[in-house]
C-alpha cells in the first residue's frame, strides 16, 4: 500500500515537535496502522514496525530518521512544488518517503524494520539505544542530502572548559586571580590543538574542527571572577572518539595554559551520547545499489547524525530529499526550510528499489 505522500508530508510539518513531539509521534503511529502495520514504541520512545520473515538468517534492513525538529515552529506553506515550514526537509520530508517505501516495498526474503526517534536533534538516547538494541546488515538513514548517497560524516560533541581563579574586590585586583584574563591564552591554544594534537585529515572529511562558541563568567563588576567557563563544539573525523578527545585535550591543555591557573574539560552534556564520526565501505552493496537507482553521487555527509550509531554494525549511508544549504545559504534549521515534493516521491522510490533489490 501506497502513503499519500504530499498529505501526510503537509500534516507532518503541520504537526510542531519542536519541543514536546507526542502529537507528531501519534501522527505517526497512526499512520502506520491506517496502513496496515503494527507499530510499537520502546522505552525511550522510538516508533518501531517490522515487516518480512522473522528468519535470522534473512537479509535485515533498518530505515531511521527522526520526528523531532528544531525551534520555533514555522507553519507549513506550498508553492507548487516546493512545501515550505519547519521540518520539510530536516527530516519529514525523508521521514515521508521512508515511510512510503516501507509500506509499498514488495518483500520475497527478508526483514524490514522502519525505526525513528524521538530526541535525534537533542539529547539522541533514541538513537544510541537503537544501536544498543537492532542489528541489521544496512542502514538507511534519512535526512537531506540532495538524493545523494553519503557514506561517512564527521561526529559532533560539545564541551565546556572550566577556568578557577580567585575572587577579589576589584579595587585591588592583584589579590585575587581573574579567571577571564586565561581566556585569551585558552582561545590560541584551542585554535592550535589540531595543528600539534589532533587526528590527522580524513581523506573524505577533512580536518576536525574545534570552534569556540560561548563565554560565561563575571558577577558584580567590582569583583575580580573566580571562575569562566568556555564552550566548545568539536566535529571530529575517524578515528578520533569523543572519551579519547576529551582526556587528550585536557592533558593538552595542562601544557598549554599559565601554570597558576586550575582547570577542568568535561562534556557539555555528560549524561547524553556523543555521536562520533563514521565511515562506511563504499562499495558495499547497500551504497552501490542505493545510488544506482538514485543517480546521486557517493560522498560524505557535511553534519553529525544517527547514522553513527549503526555504523560498527553493518553499511550505513545516510540518504533522503532536500539539503542542508543552497546556493543562498542555509535550508536546514533556518527560517526558509523548504523541500521539492517531487524529490521526496524520488527519495520514496529510490529507498523502495533498494529494499526490493537487497530482499529479495
Amino acid at each position: 500500500m501506497s502513503l499519500e505522500l504530499n498529505a501526510f508530508h503537509r500534516e507532518a510539518v503541520q504537526t510542531r515537535s519542536d519541543g514536546d513531539v507526542r502529537e507528531m509521534r501519534s501522527l505517526l503511529v497512526e499512520t502506520l496502522r491506517n496502513m496496515g502495520q503494527d507499530p510499537e514504541i520502546d522505552a525511550v520512545g522510538n516508533v518501531l514496525a517490522r515487516r518480512g520473515t522473522s528468519d535470522g538468517e534473512c537479509p535485515h534492513l533498518v530505515l531511521n530518521t527522526h520526528i523531532d525538529t528544531v525551534p520555533p515552529h514555522i507553519p507549513y506553506k506550498r508553492e507548487g512544488d516546493v512545501a515550505r515550514g519547519r521540518g520539510a526537509c530536516d527530516a519529514k520530508g525523508p521521514l515521508s518517503a521512508l515511510i512510503d517505501a516501507f509500506c509499498s516495498a514488495s518483500i520475497d526474503n527478508g526483514r524490514l524494520t522502519l525505526a525513528i526517534t524521538p530526541d535525534e536533534e537533542t539529547s539522541q538516547y533514541g538513537g544510541q539505544h537503537l544501536g544498543e538494541t537492532l542489528s541489521a546488515d544496512g542502514y538507511i538513514v534519512g535526512e537531506p542530502t540532495g538524493l545523494d548517497v553519503c557514506h561517512a560524516a564527521r561526529g559532533g560533541y560539545g564541551g565546556r572548559i572550566t577556568i578557577y581563579g580567585e575572587s577579589a574586590h576589584a579595587s585591588d585586583p592583584s589579590a585575587g586571580m581573574n579567571a577571564l584574563e586565561a581566556v585569551g591564552p585558552l582561545l590560541g591554544a584551542l585554535k592550535r590543538y589540531d595543528e600539534t594534537r589532533g587526528v590527522a585529515r580524513h581523506e573524505l572529511l577533512g580536518r576536525p574542527t574545534l570552534t569556540p562558541t560561548h563565554i560565561e563568567g563575571g558577577g558584580a563588576l567590582n569583583q575580580v571572577p573566580n571562575e569562566c567557563t568556555v564552550g566548545f563544539d568539536r566535529r571530529p573525523v575517524p578515528p578520533e572518539s569523543s572519551q579519547a578527545f576529551f582526556a587528550d585535550l585536557q592533558s593538552y591543555l595542562t601544557h598549554s595554559l599559565p601554570d597558576r591557573y586550575e582547570f577542568e574539560v568535561q562534556p557539555a552534556y555528560p549524561d547524553s551520547p556523543n555521536p562520533d564520526a563514521y565511515q562506511s565501505d563504499p562499495d558495499s552493496d547497500l551504497v552501490q545499489t542505493l545510488a544506482d537507482v538514485s543517480g546521486g553521487d557517493i560522498r560524505a555527509f557535511g553534519a553529525a547524525t544517527e547514522a553513527s550509531y549503526f555504523a560498527d554494525d553493518g553499511p550505513t549511508v545516510v540518504f533522503g530529499p532536500g539539503v542542508i544549504a543552497d546556493e543562498e545559504g542555509p535550508v536546514a534549521h533556518a527560517d526558509r526550510e523548504y523541500v521539492s515534493l517531487s524529490e521526496v516521491a524520488a527519495a520514496g522510490n529510490a529507498v523502495r528499489s533498494t529494499i526490493e533489490a537487497i530482499l529479495s
